[in-house]
This record gives C-alpha cells, structure tokens and sequence, in this order.
C-alpha cells in the first residue's frame, strides 16, 4: 500500500483524498495546508502524521503550541511546504491552489516522489520545467483534475502517436447563456454558485469566466504533448463525460462518471490498478440526456486569453494565469466587477513582457510583474 503525502490537505480536493485515503487504508505521513490550523489539526490527530506546514507562519507558531502534546513536527512558510514534499512517502497529492504548489510539486519530483496532480497552475507556469524534472528522475505525473484524468484514463491502451485530438468538456459555469449585458453587475455569491460542483472559490470563480477551462488547455498540452488547435472545448452540462480523445482511426473514447472528485482521486493513487468505487455510481437512464455546445468566447474571452497565451509560448501563460489570480482576489474581495476579470487578463497578456527561456526564477518574477500590472491598472 502506498504511502500518501497531501498539499493542500483542508481545501476541497484535500479533505476528499483524505477521505480516499481513510477508506483505501493508504498511510497519510505527512500535510500541508495553507492557514486552516482548526482543520490541519484536527487532520493530523486523524492520521497520525508525522509531520504538517502551514504557508502563514504565524499560523504554524500557533499550530506548533496546539500540537505540542503529540510528536508532530510543525513547519512554517514555503520552505516549511517544500519540506513536508521531501518527507517519508511514495506519492505526493498537490492540492494548493494557484502558482504557489510550482515549487512544492519541483522538490517533491526532484526528491524522486510521483506526483498527483491537482493544481493545474503548476504545468500552467512550469510546464516545461516540471516535464524536463519529471523525465530526469523517473518519476510520473498522474493527473487529478477531472477532465484530465478522464483523458489519460482514456488513453490507457491506445498506441503511441495514436492521440489526434483532445475533447475537453465543460460545465459552462453559473453563468452559462448569459450574455455581456447580463454579467455586467453579477455579485460574488451568484458567481460562486455553481451548478455541479462542490469546490473551492478561486477555482469556482475561475469557472464562472471559464478562466478555469482555459488553463486546462494549457494543462492538457503540456501533459499530452499536443497543440492546443488539436484541443476542443464543448460545453457540456451535465458534468458526466468528463472529457474524451479521438485516436487516428477516428475512434473517439470517452470516459464518464458522476460529478465527484473522489474518482480522479482514487484513479491517481492506485494506477495503474484500480480500486473499487464505495461512492454514488452513474446511472446513464437517470441522466437521460448528454449534451454538447461550442463555448461563447465572446462573453467568456478568458478561454480564448489562454489559447493565445500558450499558442505564443514562453512565459505568456505565466502572465495570464498571475493576472488572473489577482483579477480573482479582488474581485471576491469586492473590489472589481466580474467583467474586468478578463479585461485585466487580456491587458497583462499584451503588456507584461515574454521571455522564451527561462527558468523558476523567471516565472515566479513574471508571476510578480503581472499581479503589480492588474494593481497599478486599478491604482490599487
């Protein structure tokens, strides 16, 4: 059995690996989150982790007094996250949210562990970077996000080469058939309403504007090795075909499953075996009907913003997605309206400058120049 390292252990894909895990009987050795102490305590008892991190170092003081009484060593800050990859373990479930899961996901690849991969941000930024490290020490990249997973478990006995294209389904978010006019004064608790599923705000946001589904395509090439003009996206509404590929012959394969995490989850820790599934299963005469649209790249310009971000390589991506990250946070924190989410990504992508090598350094520097961008935009 293996033996389970989880980043982002209080957020929404961690506290379902957990349960996962609890379930499989999979030894949890180690967690990291990023201020949620009431939780990663009470998480750590559970499992009887060896040790935990907390990105807010004065949330780690305070965890270190709360668990005084057990044997568990606490860490503080990113360093203290990057350690808590290295730790005694077989596979490493990234799960932080946004650019800051790049350098937890290198060390833990350089420190030889595979990788379960839930934050998308990290191939997004780092694509070629994580790709070179994964290659160099032998380790695998097992993706968590569902569309993602759905491809690969799609592409489980298809010849090399064989892929031609990639059918990347999605929800279509809240928001989905309104128009400009409609979302000109959406609130957040309306942006944060998702239809299907049950996740965290950034990435729920993210799906409201499609935002989400545009780095995915990012993700999707990165981890298959394909362009994104072989990459369509369909708006698909009932979250059931989870994404699908069509091979040289023209066989298209899909898989499908309700709309809950704990699949991909479960898929990623025990491939390439797979484990029985104690969770809802799917009924097709239930569901009755699938249906499949173009999405409206007009009204929602954050997917057509990321195609042209990776179409132009380098470290556009990295632009897109740092401008974004800081579009979101003002935006739940009151501060923009929905629609200048995407007006302020587009205005990052042709203004902050590309760069086609580079190094970590450079991405976590042209991740910096595109938030200070989106503020000084706003005078912020």
């Amino acid at each position: 059995m293996k033996s389970l390292i989880i980043l982002g252990s209080t957020g929404s894909i961690g506290t379902q690996a957990l349960e996962v895990a609890k379930r499989d009987g999979y030894k949890v050795t180690a967690l990291a989150a990023g201020s949620n102490i009431e939780l990663l305590e009470k998480q750590a008892r559970e499992f009887g982790v060896l040790a935990v991190a907390v990105f807010d170092e004065k949330a780690a003081e305070q965890l270190k007094h709360n668990l005084a009484d057990t044997e568990i060593k606490v860490l503080g800050g990113v360093e203290g996250v990057c350690k808590i990859a290295e730790y005694d373990g077989d596979i490493v479930l990234n799960a932080i949210v946004g650019i800051a899961g790049l350098r937890p996901t290198l060390t833990a690849i350089n420190a030889g562990k595979d990788i379960a991969l839930a934050n998308k941000e990290t191939l997004v930024t780092g694509g070629e970077l994580v790709n070179k490290a994964a290659r160099e020490k032998g380790v695998k990249i097992l993706p968590v996000d569902s569309e993602h997973s759905a491809i690969f478990q799609s592409l489980q006995g298809a010849p090399e080469g064989s892929l031609r294209k990639i059918l990347l389904t999605a929800s279509g978010g809240p928001f989905y058939s309104k128009t400009r006019a409609d979302l000109e004064n959406v609130t957040v608790k309306e942006a944060l309403n998702h239809p299907n599923w049950s996740m965290g705000a950034k990435i729920t946001i993210d799906s409201a504007t499609l935002m989400n589904k545009g780095l995915e395509v990012i993700e999707a090439v990165h981890l298959f090795g394909i362009s994104a003009d072989n990459i369509e996206v369909l708006v698909h509404r009932q979250s059931i075909l989870h994404s699908a590929v069509e091979l040289g012959d023209g066989a298209v394969i899909a898989q499908l499953g309700t709309p809950d995490m704990r699949l991909p989850i479960q898929y990623a820790l025990t491939y390439p075996n797979r484990s029985d599934y104690a969770f809802e299963r799917l009924s097709l005469t239930d569901i009755g009907t699938l249906t499949f649209e173009k999405p409206d790249t007009d009204t929602f310009r954050c997917l057509s913003l990321c195609i042209d971000a990776i179409n132009e390589g380098g470290l556009a991506p990295t632009a897109v997605n740092g401008a974004n990250e800081e579009a979101v946070k003002l935006f739940l924190d009151g501060k923009i309206k929905f629609l200048q989410i995407a007006d302020l990504v587009e205005k990052a992508l042709r203004n902050v400058k590309n760069k086609k090598d580079f190094d970590l350094d450079d991405i976590l520097e042209t991740d910096k120049q595109a938030r200070e961008f989106v503020r000084k935009s706003l005078d912020i």
